[in-house]
């Protein structure tokens, strides 16, 4: 069987979460419902490394849940869902439901409200730049906002912005965020890897998150990751490693989505390659044994090749 979908749920409205339920109805979901904030932080906090999207109906303490999922340094696939409403005529005065306007596709959200709160409701992003808004009368449609929340977060910047209402807990820095991104990208893309049902989601990679696209700051820090990841590898290789596959998967991952060459893969390489060589013959010994790590770098092409192979679209 192949791995299933962890979608987990803050719903208020029952009838919300059975009409998700039944949409949901098929083996690759498994669904877990809360209707407490207390209930589902304590199940976010038990299950974060399995948690792959998270489901919130949109009311105003979310913003104040959204805020402390910062703090944790927590951040997840997310779809929030929206009441439909009328933008005029809407007599039931209800403080509780918050309405985006028409138009949703677009992102756009009604006119920004007069507090702090409102504003991080109506406009902007609320959890993070890579949720997906849609309405409750678009239930029927939950997997696809599913799969579009999960493709937007697996293209995430690796620098995340905090809402403008956040704020670190005890001076916290916000890389601790970033860090769980990191991991977080890595392991759904992982297990989206071996979804062959998912290969449209999987493949749906961001051009402005591409290696030649970054500036010129983030590209450098991109490429120095890149070569400290190979190291890692390269440093691992012979050894009893048992996520030896594992971690060349997620650099080729890392690897896939800014859509590096080959040939970016083969200089990194030559480069390491000659730098052990330099202190080897500082060290008075022969640089021969570098030729064993050719393997190193043709295992890793094959793994990179395959990705950019699969990424093909089928004939249909």
């Amino acid at each position: 069987m192949r791995p299933q979908l962890s979608v987990y749920t803050l719903l208020r409205s029952e009838n919300l979460a059975i009409s998700l339920t039944e949409s949901l109805a098929a083996e690759r979901y498994v669904v877990t419902h809360c209707q407490s904030e207390s209930a589902f932080l304590e199940l976010l906090a038990l299950n974060k490394q399995h948690i792959d999207c998270i489901v919130l109906e949109a009311y105003p303490t979310l913003v104040d849940l959204a805020n402390r999922l910062h703090q944790q340094a927590t951040l997840f696939p997310a779809t929030i869902i929206y009441e439909q409403s009328k933008k005029t005529g809407d007599s039931s005065g209800s403080a509780e439901k918050i309405y985006p306007e028409e138009g949703l596709g677009g992102g756009g959200l009604q006119d920004a409200r007069s507090s702090q709160k409102d504003n991080a409701l109506y406009g902007g992003a609320l959890y993070h730049e890579a949720e997906v808004r849609m309405y409750a009368s678009q239930i029927g449609e939950i997997a696809r906002y599913v799969e579009e929340a999960i493709t937007q977060f697996l293209n995430l910047s690796p620098t995340p912005r905090l809402t403008e209402t956040s704020e670190p807990a005890n001076g916290q820095s916000d890389s601790s965020s970033q860090d769980f991104l990191y991991l977080q990208q890595r392991r759904l893309a992982e297990k989206l890897r071996e979804r062959l049902g998912y290969l449209g989601v999987y493949y749906k990679r961001n051009p402005q998150r591409f290696l030649r696209n970054l500036p010129a700051q983030d590209r450098k820090k991109f490429i120095e990751r890149l070569k400290s990841d190979y190291r890692d590898i390269v440093l691992n290789y012979f050894e009893n490693t048992s996520n030896l596959n594992q971690i060349i998967d997620e650099f080729v991952n890392y690897a896939f989505f800014a859509d590096v060459s080959v040939t970016q893969i083969v200089e990194i390489h030559m480069q390491l390659m000659e730098d052990f060589s330099n202190h080897l013959k500082l060290e008075g010994r022969s640089a021969e044994v570098l030729t064993d790590y050719r393997l190193t770098l043709l295992d890793v092409i094959a793994h990179l090749c395959e990705m950019y192979r699969r990424s093909i679209p089928r004939d249909t």
